[in-house]
């Protein structure tokens, strides 16, 4: 069985930093590509920022140039390093795993940016 478990969530003032992990059991974790994803309240959950098992990345354009997707596979971890935060960052941030058609999910983690 898989499981993802975040960590690293908090409250922060805008313009601080945070880094979120998400450690990865059950699985031949170099296999699966990852990605951060966030739901704010009232709003849909969007995709944060994403690894492939080779190491491409992808971000959203709202953190481009200040978050930092990162994978350690014989840790079997994924790491979501935010600077520059701003409110509207606060989330509930959550990390996914995929391979093909198999997607695990953990349980999020809390970011409150405070202005």
């Amino acid at each position: 069985q898989v499981q993802l478990v975040e960590s690293g969530g908090g409250l922060v003032q805008a313009g601080g930093s945070l880094r979120l992990s998400c450690a990865v059991s059950g699985s031949i974790f170099s296999s699966y590509a990852m990605g951060w994803y966030r739901q704010a309240p009232g709003k849909q959950r969007e995709l944060v920022a994403g690894i492939t098992f080779g190491g491409s990345t992808n971000y959203a354009d709202s953190v481009k140039g200040r978050f930092t997707i990162s994978r350690d596979n014989g840790e079997k971890t994924v790491v979501l390093q935010m600077n520059s935060l701003n409110p509207e960052d606060t989330a509930v941030y959550y990390c996914k795993a995929t391979r093909g058609l198999v997607v695990y999910w953990g349980q999020g983690t809390q970011v409150t940016v405070s202005s």
